[in-house]
């Protein structure tokens, strides 16, 4: 077990498996299925991004070092929100970009019933320890505990 501090951009708690990418995550191609063709499980679609392609990220604990893409990053977020198809939490190890932050924000304050704890600056150490299926607990004050 191991715990990391962060900064809370949406706060929240929860425990989810963790699902880990190594390189950013394009927002709009990896919710693209869940957001226009239904996917519930919202199965990443973004094929530039070897260790979240073809993964559901519904219900998990999504740890990566930051977002990259397109404008539309933040209104991705929210709208994946909004349709109960979001990631557990969002885990970031860098600082999160602006629209990123926006779109979790907006969540958090604009959609009934959906909580999506977001946490950044945890360092590269959290994500150089955590893999996917590694039990992740977010508290309240941004500390994020990783065990087997």
């Amino acid at each position: 077990m191991k715990q990391f501090k962060g900064r809370v951009i949406a706060e929240g708690e929860v425990k989810a498996p963790a699902l880990v990418s190594h390189g950013g995550l394009n927002t709009l191609a990896s919710f693209q299925k869940a957001l226009q063709f239904g996917d519930k499980k919202a199965t990443c679609g973004d094929q530039n991004n070897p260790d979240l392609y073809g993964k559901q990220m519904v219900g998990t604990a999504l740890c990566l070092p930051q977002t990259i893409g397109s404008t539309t990053g933040g209104l991705v977020l929210y709208c994946a929100c909004a349709m109960k198809r979001q990631p557990a939490c969002m885990l970031f190890s860098k600082p999160i970009d602006s629209l990123a932050a926006a779109g979790a924000v907006l969540a958090d304050v604009w959609v009934d019933d959906v909580t999506m704890p977001v946490i950044d600056s945890l360092g590269d150490e959290f994500l150089d320890y955590v893999k996917d299926g590694m039990t992740i607990t977010v508290d309240i004050d941004g500390t994020v505990t990783v065990e087997e």
